[in-house]
Order: structure tokens, then C-alpha cells, then sequence
């Protein structure tokens, strides 16, 4: 008999295609193929083969094809040679394992490494919602006590009193922008009737010949006023939509920050007295690590306040100094405008609104050709 080869061991190991091992004649028939091979047969004259035995003999590894003394007919099919190179790379890699949790050991170069286990994503936000929860409870309970009377609150007099002028001046500015619009919807109204009268007049102007200088008088002086309302009219829109800007969107910003810095305020104080009842009740292996974590929390929104808090009276500072320039200029504007319409001096009209950079829109600009109507 030939000696056994220490290559050909993985030969010995029958098994059926549910990979149980298979007992009686097939035992008996992988014995007579070993003792038939001959000495040194490596790894790369070796063949695995897929599929093409009778019965139960399915799935057994053949080392190649050679007539065996148990059996008369060898099996035929397909089968899958690797090369030496292939089997050398195939043994120095049986070492390297990775293990998921729950899952299959899969081949993988480097040491063995316990895979974290998946957040589960329900079990995220569910923890989000609660922390949401906890947070609204303890601001919903320091309001009520604060507007019952019996929780305190943190007060910067300073910073407060600012916050209060600004929010006064904001009901002021918007009931001027609120008149100054009317001003401006009433003056076109009388532009557009005094372009109208003085059409009329022109009209007539050429049709009553014993009339003619007198309705051409009226015509020109109505179209005169006609055209220096429509001036006075663009510098009022102008100081309307330049203290629209300032009401409607650098107050409402900052006004914004103020909001954000008051609930800041309230989750603030709500933590600390929240800290507070902890500190004054007993402390013991249970309560201790309740004080703990309430101390941290506090620490983060005093933080978040202490932040909140300086960036508002850094808006404030910006702001002040945004509306003192603003309302100036546009304040020197309006007045300028209106002494000059009601002067009669057109010239010094047209001046004021070449100092503020403000172009008129030519009468019929806006409107449509007959070829684009078509």
C-alpha cells in the first residue's frame, strides 16, 4: 500500500450535500480511492467536485481521477482545479476570522474582532422623544411658576430694559410706516386725478378757441403738480420701503435672537431648580447620582444661556447703530421732499432725490407694447 500523503487528510472527510456524514459503502469507497493515489500528491492535482454522483455519494471530495479498487464506474462531472499559487494563498489565510454578532464567521485578513451590535433607529428616537418630553415638562412647570408667583427667575435689568425699548420702538416705527403708506396711496390718488384734470383741460384748450389761454393755463399748472407729485411720490416710497426693511426684517432678526435667549432663560432656571430641590433633599447612594447629572445638564443651558444672552446685546449694540443711520438719512429725505412739493420748488425736489440716489420710473415704463400684447 502507498504511504499516505499529510497532504491528502482533508480527502478523508466525506459528506452529503446537508453536510452530515455519510456512513457504510461511501466510507469504504473514499478508503480505496486514498490507498490508490499515489505518494506526494499535492494540493494543485487535486479536484473538487460540484455535482454528478448517484444517490448519496453527492457532494464527496475527489482527489483526482483515478480508478479506485471498490468501484467500476469512476463519476463524471464538472469540476473546479485551483492552482498552487491559489492554494497557498487559500492555507496561510484559515487563521483570520471576523465574528459579527449574530452572524456567520467570514474570512478576513487580521485578528478576530467582535462587531458592534446596530442601533436600532426606533429606539433612537424613542429616546429623543423622551429627553424632548422631560425638557418641555420642566419649562412648562417653571412658566406656571413664574406666573403664579412662586418660582423665581433670572433677571438682567440691564439687558431687559433694552429688550423693552426695542420692542416699543418697533409698535412706534410700524405705526408710522402704516401712516406713511397711506400718505403715499392717497398722494398717487390725487397725482393720477390731477394728470386727468389736466388732459381735460388740454382738451378743451383746443376745442374752445375763445377759451384757449385759460384752459391751456390750467393744463400746464395740473401737469406741473402732477409731475412733482409723482417725484414726492418716489421719495416717500423710497423712506417707506427703506423703514419697512429696518421694522420688518433687522428688528424682526434681532427680535428673533430675543426669543431664543428667553427660552434659553427658562430652560436655565427650570435645571436650577431643578438642581436646587435635589441639593435639599437627602443625599444617599440613590440621590447622588440624580445630583450628579442634574449638575451637568445645569452647567450645559447655563452655558447656552450665558451664549444667548451675549449674543443678544451684541445685536442690540449693531442694531442701535443700523437705526440711527438709517432713519437719519431717510428722516432728512421726507423732510426735504415734502418742504420742497409744497414750496413749489421743483428744482430743489428733483435735487433732494438726486442726493439720496433715487431714479424715477418713467409714467407708462411698466407698460406692455402692442407687439408683446399680441
Amino acid at each position: 500500500m502507498a504511504q499516505e500523503s499529510p497532504k491528502n487528510s482533508a480527502a478523508e472527510i466525506p459528506v452529503t450535500s446537508n453536510g452530515q456524514l455519510e456512513d457504510s459503502h461511501e466510507h469504504s469507497f473514499n478508503r480505496d480511492l486514498k490507498c490508490s493515489l499515489p505518494v506526494g500528491l499535492g494540493l494543485s492535482e487535486t479536484k473538487i467536485t460540484s455535482h454528478g454522483f448517484d444517490g448519496a455519494k453527492e457532494g464527496v471530495v475527489e482527489a483526482g481521477q483515478f480508478p479506485s479498487k471498490g468501484s467500476s464506474a469512476s463519476p463524471k462531472s464538472s469540476v473546479i482545479s485551483p492552482s498552487s499559487a491559489a492554494a497557498s494563498r487559500l492555507a496561510g489565510q484559515g487563521c483570520d476570522l471576523i465574528i459579527p454578532t449574530g452572524g456567520r464567521a467570514q474570512q478576513k485578513s487580521g485578528p478576530v474582532v467582535l462587531a458592534d451590535e446596530v442601533k436600532n433607529p426606533a429606539m433612537e428616537k424613542l429616546e429623543l422623544v423622551r429627553k424632548w418630553s422631560l425638557n418641555t415638562y420642566k419649562c412648562t412647570r417653571q412658566i406656571i411658576s413664574e406666573k403664579l408667583g412662586r418660582g423665581s427667575r433670572t433677571v438682567d435689568l440691564e439687558l431687559e430694559a433694552q429688550i423693552d425699548i426695542l420692542r416699543d420702538n418697533k409698535k412706534k416705527y410700524e405705526n408710522i410706516l402704516r401712516l406713511a403708506q397711506t400718505l403715499s396711496t392717497q398722494l398717487f390718488q390725487m397725482v393720477h386725478t390731477q394728470r386727468q384734470l389736466g388732459d381735460a383741460f388740454a382738451d378743451l384748450s383746443l376745442k374752445s378757441l375763445e377759451l384757449h389761454e385759460e384752459f391751456g393755463y390750467n393744463a400746464d399748472t395740473q401737469k406741473l403738480l402732477a409731475k412733482n407729485g409723482e417725484t414726492l411720490l418716489g421719495a416717500i416710497n423710497f423712506f417707506i420701503a427703506s423703514v419697512n426693511t429696518l421694522v420688518n426684517k433687522t428688528i424682526e432678526d434681532t427680535l428673533l435672537t430675543v426669543k431664543q435667549y428667553e427660552s434659553a432663560r427658562i430652560e436655565y432656571d427650570a435645571y436650577r431648580t431643578d438642581l436646587e430641590e435635589l441639593n435639599l433633599g437627602p443625599r444617599d447612594a440613590n440621590t447622588l447620582p440624580k445630583i450628579e447629572q442634574s449638575q451637568q445638564l445645569f452647567q450645559v443651558h447655563k452655558e447656552k444661556y450665558d451664549k444667548m444672552r451675549n449674543d443678544v446685546s451684541i445685536k442690540l449694540k449693531f442694531l442701535e447703530e443700523n437705526k440711527v443711520k438709517v432713519l437719519h438719512n431717510q428722516l432728512v429725505l421726507f423732510h426735504n421732499a415734502i418742504a420742497a412739493y409744497f414750496a413749489g420748488n421743483q428744482k430743489q425736489l428733483e435735487q433732494t432725490l438726486k442726493q439720496f440716489h433715487i431714479k424715477l420710473k418713467t409714467p407708462g415704463a411698466d407698460a406692455r407694447s402692442w407687439l408683446e400684447e399680441q
